[in-house]
């Protein structure tokens, strides 16, 4: 039979459906509009420095935008595989957290930037190991919540076992140094831990040893205590260690009410260091005022609600592992932006971390976004958790 005369035959294509993602729309919007405005920020409090460093007024959004799509690409892939995978892995990615903070230290290894060795150059990319290591030890800690349920609620050891390994890390960070990254990383576990169920005693136990623990490094370290009295009194040395705090709050003043306008911050050009990076709220508060500053906040305090709100929808549905773990990012971002906030209006003292999604970062920006694909991802195990239920209950009617 001639290839005319054969007849038509049915050919199944090797390729299946895929299936259909649930996403969070809430949460998609208030991401979205917080990395608009982030853009918008870095944008205008960067296109001085880049001028005058690289002759190119969008050097760093032009970065920031790549690095941006790169953490797209890595979140599309946390959205494709199950939080169960990485349950099953959490020995190893607290192995993986642990490499990247020994690495760094390595001689030759480990890249230095202002004084701190915090990156690793891969590609040409400095990427800052605390960032991903920090997610890595959420999700360790996470599973072991799960897997340690009984000894954490009831024994002291249940707790102490994942506070030695959280302090083995902490202490890691604090050789390259990264005081700010040790605090925020010992916080945030140890309150998704009492979360999860550790007794109020073993927590006030291990919260106390730590402020004592931080308390102590903090004043027998010449240039943390510089800090912390800079802090005290900004505007008794406001040409040296009080400079960038002061510059901070002049920035802050100069907004008002209603703020000078998008593109009109004057502390931005070159009085203000780090306008860009830990000091972008400043600018933002100049440009926006006080009434734009409050509505920012209202924005990330809402989207950390929205990802507490969906770890308590995992735990109606006793999936705790996913709920651990987007309790855990909620705390991160909830508690880092409240750090750099507080660093940025004189609340705290002078801290170098970055506001998730505004700050300019290419390791934060990719770690972060990936974090809330990894969200995405609980939120859509929720809904087939949901609609399983559901469709039980039609069975049994």
């Amino acid at each position: 039979m001639s290839a005319v005369e054969r007849p038509m035959m049915n050919i199944r294509l090797p390729f299946r459906r895929l299936p259909k993602l649930h996403l969070d729309v809430p949460l998609i919007l208030m991401v979205a509009l917080l990395l608009g405005l982030g853009l918008v920020m870095l944008t205008s409090a960067s296109v001085s420095l880049g001028e005058a460093r690289f002759d190119n007024p969008f050097f760093h959004l032009r970065r920031q935008l790549q690095a941006l799509c790169v953490g797209l690409l890595a979140g599309a892939a946390l959205l494709a595989i199950p939080t169960s995978a990485w349950q099953r892995t959490s020995y190893l990615l607290l192995l993986f957290a642990l490499a990247l903070l020994v690495l760094v230290v390595i001689p030759g290894v480990g890249h230095t930037v202002n004084g701190a060795t915090r990156w690793i150059s891969l590609a040409g990319i400095n990427f800052q190991v605390s960032e991903p290591a920090r997610v890595a030890l959420i999700l360790y800690v996470a599973g072991y919540a799960v897997r340690q349920e009984q000894s954490l609620r009831n024994e002291f050891v249940g707790l102490l076992r994942p506070m030695v390994v959280l302090s083995i890390a902490a202490a890691l960070l604090l050789l390259v140094p990264y005081f700010g990254a040790a605090t925020g990383l010992l916080a945030t576990n140890l309150a998704l831990l009492f979360i999860a169920g550790a007794r109020l005693r073993d927590f006030l136990v291990f919260g106390a040893v730590g402020i004592v623990a931080f308390g102590v490094l903090a004043i027998t370290s010449e240039y943390r205590l510089k800090r912390l009295l800079a802090f005290m009194n900004p505007w008794q040395d406001p040409y040296d260690s009080g400079f960038q705090l002061t510059q901070s709050l002049i920035a802050i003043g100069r907004g008002e009410w209603f703020g000078v306008g998008l593109g009109g911050s004057v502390q931005k050009l070159f009085y203000l260091p780090e306008a860009h990076t830990d000091f972008v709220f400043a600018v933002f508060a100049e440009e926006f005022g006080l009434l734009g500053s409050v509505l920012f906040i209202g924005l990330v305090l809402m989207l950390v609600l929205r990802i507490l709100r969906i770890a308590r929808e995992a735990a109606a549905l006793s999936l705790w592992f996913q709920s651990y773990v987007a309790t855990g990012i909620g705390i991160w971002l909830g508690l880092q932006s409240f750090i750099n906030i507080g660093v940025n209006t004189g609340m705290l003292p002078t801290k170098g971390l970055t506001l998730p999604l505004v700050s300019y970062g290419r390791s934060s920006i990719i770690v972060v976004i990936a974090s809330l694909c990894l969200v995405l991802r609980i939120h859509h195990e929720i809904v087939v958790a949901q609609q399983k239920v559901t469709a039980r209950g039609r069975g049994r009617s």
